[in-house]
């Protein structure tokens, strides 16, 4: 229960003066319900009791609209101040959310569907809504005007507000027992619709994927039974919710009928009550009951967006746990990240951020990451790399080449050991700033909605002009495919570069590194799957940026293997020899018979 509350304790932290607003509105609506009764079986007494004429309650009257006016003012203001809670609570956990989401490290981010992420971001912080709406300011309401009523009830009549006593804990006593039940099916409800939204979102994605292998019927059925397993969790959910709902009327009537008997017995067959009081409490127990009713309604709404809030507590408290892996310290023990972070804070965040002064080194001491306790696990004893170098990242398939310039990158961060840029800790530079001096061009590079120059832009980080994004595009061998469009650099490219072609794609990400001109540049295998006249304007252009770059890539091919500076050759994880190529094909038979079946492939 405690994680339950805890996302929810904090928001209401943050919103305190609010709450006080609503004890005080809270009170002062109690005030004015109880005088609003007060003035009307006052006025009922002497109009039809003591038979004065309307002239002679003209003035009570008067007074009696402006406390109604009062109550529909005070009612109006908290539930005003119950929709500015929900605003803001809503705006918090969503960036709270997204925060937690963009900070995520890229394992991280790529784990789970992108359909459940949007849900979560989106629809369950919506639901949560109600509780802040909704259930708290009747909470609050409860609290204030339902004691303040049973003490009037109590001075006016012992016997009417032993009954309100006696019968009132029935409500709150159902609520739990329906609220327990509601919480299951909320939580249930909220998977079923994350497992739709994944489902959803994945299968329009690769829809042609599906088609060309004859999926998509299957895969229709299977979106059908998400979709139907969301309908009965809502569905069972409104069962609950009527079920509430005829069973607080039944509480509430029975209750008031028990009240009313009482005070007609009182007042006819033993007489012992004037009118008056009897009537002033009879219009005291129906508000009574209504905020119990209200605050059992409200009641539902709280618990069922309790089943939102708690996927979303459970989205933070899983990707803040993930980053705490094991690694092992200086004396052989395991501990985690947090234990490290507690004992010596200063090696991993260092100083404050300063400035990264001009050229950049770059060195990996006994760097160690693994992506988890049984996963793969890459091993670099020591790497460095100088201004203006140029290394390639060599291996087979899954040697841990990719991760590796994921880590140099930024990416990812290491298990153990230090990644040192000028001599310092990466961890010790900020993060923006570090990524202003590279750029990481991958095998798919990700374009956005939006035209090739906005989509050429997004690098600069900074408004260029119209002149600097053409110049970028044509070192980057792009401004001839602009110019056979429609539309030329305001040709508008779908979301992930549909219409575009592999090697478009490729020469988009160039421009963008044109544009940025940075100091470390980073490829994975940019040309991998292109046609030949493609692959050599990538690589003209690709030489173009390496004279005033550092230059690190992940490399297959026998030319970018030759031009490097240096070359690391990697192996189930490990790095096990660095040079050039002449020095490999001396001392490295693995690296030999590498080139040997390049150099095959190219000539047949």
């Amino acid at each position: 229960m405690k994680k339950e509350t805890s996302l929810i304790a904090q928001q209401m932290s943050r919103q305190r003066k609010r709450l006080v607003y609503l004890v005080v509105i809270s009170l002062a609506l109690g005030v004015a319900i109880i005088s609003q009764a007060t003035l009307l079986a006052e006025t009922v007494q002497m109009i039809f009791v003591e038979k004065v004429s309307i002239s002679s309650v003209a003035g009570l009257l008067g007074v009696l609209l402006v406390v109604m006016a009062i109550r529909t003012l005070l009612s109006y203001g908290n539930g005003r101040i119950g929709l500015v809670m929900a605003a803001t609570a809503k705006t918090n956990m969503r960036a709270d959310v997204l925060k937690q989401l963009t900070q995520n490290s890229m394992p991280l981010a790529l784990r789970g569907q992108t359909g459940e992420k949007v849900s979560l971001a989106l629809d369950a912080v919506d639901e949560a809504d109600s509780y802040f709406s909704q259930y708290m300011p009747r909470m609050v309401e409860v609290a204030m005007i339902s004691i303040l009523i049973l003490i009037v009830t109590f001075f006016q009549h012992a016997n009417s507000g032993f009954i309100l006593l006696f019968t009132a804990p029935f409500i709150p006593l159902f609520m739990i027992l329906v609220g327990l039940k509601t919480k299951n099916k909320s939580e249930e409800k909220y998977a079923q619709l994350a497992e739709f939204s994944g489902t959803f979102l994945d299968s329009l994605q690769g829809l042609v994927t599906l088609k060309i292998f004859g999926r998509a019927r299957r895969q229709q059925q299977v979106i059908e039974r998400s979709s139907l397993g969301y309908r009965d969790a809502t569905m069972g959910i409104l069962r609950v919710a009527f079920t509430n709902t005829f069973m607080l009327e039944s509480i509430v009537m029975l209750s008031i009928g028990i009240v009313a008997l009482e005070l007609a017995i009182q007042l006819l067959v033993f007489k012992t009550m004037s009118f008056h009081t009897a009537f002033l409490v009879l219009l005291l127990v129906p508000e009574f009951y209504s905020l119990l009713k209200n605050m059992g309604t409200a009641f539902h709404s709280g618990r069922t967006s309790m089943g939102a809030v708690r996927r979303i507590e459970k989205m933070l408290a899983e990707t803040s746990a993930s980053e705490i892996t094991l690694h092992t310290n200086p004396e052989g023990k395991y501990s985690s990240d947090a234990d490290e972070l507690l004992v010596h804070p200063e090696e991993h965040y260092g100083s404050p951020a300063e400035p990264i002064s001009m050229p950049l080194s770059i060195e990996l001491n006994n760097v160690r990451f693994q992506y988890g306790s049984s996963s793969f696990e890459l091993q670099a004893e020591r790497i460095s790399v100088g201004p203006g170098e140029h290394i390639a990242i060599v291996g087979k398939s899954g040697s841990g080449k990719t991760t590796l310039l994921n880590l140099i990158a930024g990416l990812l961060k290491p298990t153990s050991g230090q990644i040192m840029v000028n001599g310092k800790p990466l961890s010790q530079h900020d993060e923006s700033v570090w990524f202003e001096h590279v750029s990481y061009i991958t095998q798919h590079p990700y374009i956005f909605s939006g035209t090739f120059a906005e989509n050429i832009a997004i690098a600069a980080g900074r408004d260029v002009t119209r002149a600097e994004i053409e110049q970028a595009a044509e070192e980057a061998g792009l401004a001839t495919v602009a110019a056979l469009l429609e539309h030329g650099f305001d040709t508008f490219v779908g979301e992930g570069g549909r219409g575009l072609s592999g090697g478009e794609k490729q020469r988009l990400a160039l421009a963008r590194a044109f544009l940025k001109r940075p100091a470390i540049i980073l490829f994975d295998e940019p040309t991998v799957g292109l046609d030949l006249h493609t692959e050599r304007v990538l690589q003209r252009s690709i030489a173009i940026l390496a004279k005033t770059a550092t230059m690190i890539t992940v490399a297959h091919r026998l030319y970018t293997i030759r031009q490097a500076d240096k070359i690391l050759f990697m192996d189930d994880g490990e790095v096990v020899a660095s040079g050039s190529h002449d020095e490999l094909l001396e001392c490295l038979p693995l690296y030999a018979e590498m080139v040997n079946v390049q150099r095959k492939e190219g000539s047949a």
